[in-house]
């Protein structure tokens, strides 16, 4: 039986502009994704390609309970998050990226041009938020054109307080080469089509006072290294032009990793 793989579509690959990318959640999991994503771009552009352009949502502040877990100081605290990483990243790699300091639009008659984006990454802690997204990008899809607003992945990170997820989707079906090789495969589930959410609890995992009631939800690092996983799955989908697992689930108090095959 041939190997299942899927090539990575030959837009990001060759792309006329950086490749855009919409990021949701500035928290625990999204501020180390944001550094993975801004050592990914250095690498591209590195080796001749356009590299990255991110956006990044959040409406919430830094409080004194994100100090530590997550990627801030004391000397931030009150700011928003996406602006205060932003700044940092394009301080210190001279990017020009984007933040937006609200969430990323729940309805489609709300989504502007510019809320599109050829990838999706969500870290957020709800289910709604994902169900919604689900709902704007299937609308969008729709797009025939290629460009910068065109929508390709969904990359979904997802966690407890020591066990996680990483699900890579196709927004639409990705056109593949022949292959006598590879099984190649055009269309992969987004984690709203991969996960029944019927059963699970729609409410998200609410504000934590301190450190201490944060590390009773997330463990200290299980955030930077899902986030580093998770990412791999990118820099391999550039690097190599194609992908055998499109995600992984993590569980730190066992020490595993188990992939996701396309």
């Amino acid at each position: 039986m041939k190997q299942r793989i899927h090539f990575t579509d030959n837009y990001l690959i060759n792309p006329p502009h950086p490749v855009t990318v919409n990021l949701i959640g500035a928290g625990g999991t999204g501020s180390q994704v944001l550094t993975s994503l801004a050592r990914l771009d250095v690498t591209l552009r590195a080796l001749g390609h356009p590299g990255l352009c991110v956006t990044l949502y959040d409406p919430d502040t830094i409080a004194e309970a994100n100090i530590g877990r997550q990627l801030f100081s004391e000397t931030e605290m009150g700011l928003n998050k996406a602006r205060c990483l932003i700044s940092r990243i394009n301080n210190f790699f001279g990017n020009d990226w984007q933040a937006k300091a609200r969430c990323y639009p729940t309805q489609l008659k709300e989504a502007q041009n510019d809320d599109m984006a050829n990838i999706f990454i969500t870290c957020t802690d709800n289910v709604v938020s994902r169900i919604t997204l689900w709902e704007i990008l299937k609308a969008a899809r729709k797009r025939n054109r290629y460009d910068m607003h065109k929508p390709l992945y969904w990359l979904d990170f997802g966690n407890g307080q020591t066990f996680g997820q990483v699900i890579l989707g196709t927004i639409q079906y990705i056109d593949q080469p022949r292959s006598k090789k590879f099984r190649a495969v055009d269309k992969m589930p987004v984690i709203t089509e991969y996960t029944d959410y019927a059963a699970v609890e729609t409410k998200d995992s609410g504000p934590s006072c301190s450190l201490a009631e944060a590390l009773e939800k997330q463990d200290l690092f299980i955030n930077s290294t899902l986030a580093q996983l998770g990412c791999d799955i990118l820099w391999r989908m550039f690097r190599r032009g194609m992908i055998q697992h499109r995600g992984l689930y993590l569980n730190l108090d066992a020490m595993k990793v188990n992939p996701v095959h396309v």
